[in-house]
C-alpha cells in the first residue's frame, strides 16, 4: 500500500554559476533528512531523473538574461505552487547585471570572435521582473541554514525566519571589533546578514555578498566612506559587484558614478 505522497521539490538553474544549487547539496546529514521529506522530482545538479510537474516549492538559482530564459521562468512560476528564488543572481540580477549600466553590443564585441552568433537580452534581471516570486533568500552563495529554513517553513506552511538585521549585528556576536573604526570601509552596515561576517573576522570590509538589508541607510555609509578617504569610484565600483541591481545599491552607486 502506497503512503502518503511527499511534497514535490524541484531545483532549477538560470544564468549563473551553480553556487548556490551546491550549497543544498552541502547541507550533507540534513540533506538526507531533507529527501525523506519532500521527493526531489527535478533537481539536474543532483540526478538526471526528472519527475513531471506540478511542484510544490520550486528553489530558482540565476538571472533572467536571454529570451529563451524569460519563456522558461514563465513555465516554471506556472508548474510551481510556491517559487522561491535563491542567490544573488535570481533576486538581483547577479554579476552579470553589470551589462545594465552599459551597452551590452558594447560587451559582446569586446568579448566574443564572432558576435553574430550571441543571443541575449540587453538586461540581466531578478527572476522576480518577470514572474510573482514567494520568497527571495539572498546570498553569493547562499546560506545553507538559511536554505534549510526557507524549505521547512514552506513544508510546514508558515513564513519563513530569516534575520533581517545587517552583518554589524553578526560582527557584535562574534566579538568582532568593528574595522570601520580602524580606518577600513566596510559594506556591513548595510548588508543583509547571512555570512556571519566572515570579512571583518579576517580585518576585511564586507563586499556586500548578501545584498542590502531591508533599511539601509545609503546615504550615511556613503559619506563614512567618503570621510575614510574612498573616492567616489571606490564606493561605484564596491556597490557594483554581485547585487549591483538590487535597488538601494544600484542608486547609491549610480550618484557616485563619475
Amino acid at each position: 500500500m502506497a503512503g502518503p505522497q511527499r511534497p514535490r521539490l524541484a531545483v532549477w538553474k538560470f544564468a549563473s554559476c551553480d553556487g548556490c544549487q551546491l550549497s543544498l547539496l552541502d547541507c550533507e546529514d540534513d540533506l538526507l533528512a531533507l529527501a525523506g521529506a519532500v521527493e526531489i522530482a527535478n533537481f539536474p545538479e543532483a540526478s538526471s531523473a526528472i519527475v513531471e510537474g506540478p511542484y510544490d516549492l520550486s528553489l530558482v538559482e540565476g538571472s533572467i538574461t536571454t529570451l529563451h530564459d524569460a519563456r522558461r521562468i514563465q513555465e516554471v512560476r506556472a508548474q510551481s505552487k510556491h517559487l522561491v528564488t535563491i542567490g544573488a543572481c535570481a533576486t538581483a540580477g547577479g554579476i552579470q547585471a553589470l551589462r545594465n549600466f552599459a551597452d551590452v553590443a558594447d560587451f559582446v564585441a569586446a568579448v566574443y570572435a564572432s558576435p553574430e552568433y550571441i543571443d541575449t537580452l540587453a538586461t540581466s534581471m531578478p527572476v522576480s521582473a518577470h514572474v510573482a516570486v514567494d520568497y527571495e533568500l539572498h546570498g553569493c552563495p547562499i546560506n545553507k541554514v538559511q536554505l534549510l529554513e526557507v524549505i521547512s517553513a514552506y513544508l510546514a506552511h508558515r513564513k519563513p525566519v530569516i534575520a533581517t538585521h545587517s552583518v554589524c549585528i553578526e560582527c557584535k556576536q562574534r566579538g568582532t571589533v568593528c574595522v570601520m573604526v580602524q580606518g577600513t570601509p566596510c559594506l556591513g552596515p548595510v548588508t543583509h546578514a547571512g555570512c556571519g561576517a566572515i570579512c571583518p573576522a579576517y580585518r576585511r570590509g564586507c563586499y556586500g555578498c548578501y545584498g542590502p538589508m531591508e533599511t539601509p541607510n545609503m546615504q550615511a555609509l556613503t559619506k563614512e566612506w567618503r570621510d575614510l578617504g574612498a573616492s567616489p569610484r571606490d564606493v561605484e565600483r564596491a556597490l557594483r559587484t554581485f547585487n549591483a541591481w538590487a535597488e538601494p545599491f544600484r542608486q547609491a552607486s549610480g550618484s557616485h558614478d563619475d
